[in-house]
């Protein structure tokens, strides 16, 4: 099955920025992920290859909250959630990677949502 043209061009742009942007055990990376319905983040560790924590609207606490509301309403639930689990296991600076995608619209909502929950990028 051939892969859409947009899903190549997103993958390029991906690997332009993850070429730039390296998650360190002082200042893990952020990475965004958003799918036709749904919104993921992790937090990762690349000079270990660990993830350190994540969420996403198929969470159950976020699940529940994001019934009703709209993609970006979702995103941001999913910004406040991995923010809060990052700063309880001691993350509080981390590097954004926005994984190939435009900055607005859900991406922009996570991060926004992430800064004001007190990580810092």
């Amino acid at each position: 099955m051939a892969k859409s043209k947009l899903r190549i061009a997103r993958q390029s742009r991906h690997k332009r920025v993850r070429a730039k942007v390296e998650g360190t055990t002082s200042r893990p990376r952020l990475c965004v992920f958003r799918s036709l319905n749904h919104t993921y983040a992790q937090i990762i560790d690349d000079s270990q290859g660990h993830t350190l924590t994540s969420a996403s609207t198929l969470d159950p606490e976020i699940k529940e909250e994001a019934a009703g509301k709209m993609k970006t309403g979702n995103a941001e639930l999913v910004g406040l959630a991995v923010a809060k689990r990052a700063l309880a296991k001691g993350i509080n600076q981390v590097v954004f990677d926005r994984g190939g995608y435009k900055y607005h619209g859900r991406v922009k909502a996570l991060a926004e949502a992430a800064r004001q929950a007190g990580l810092k990028f």
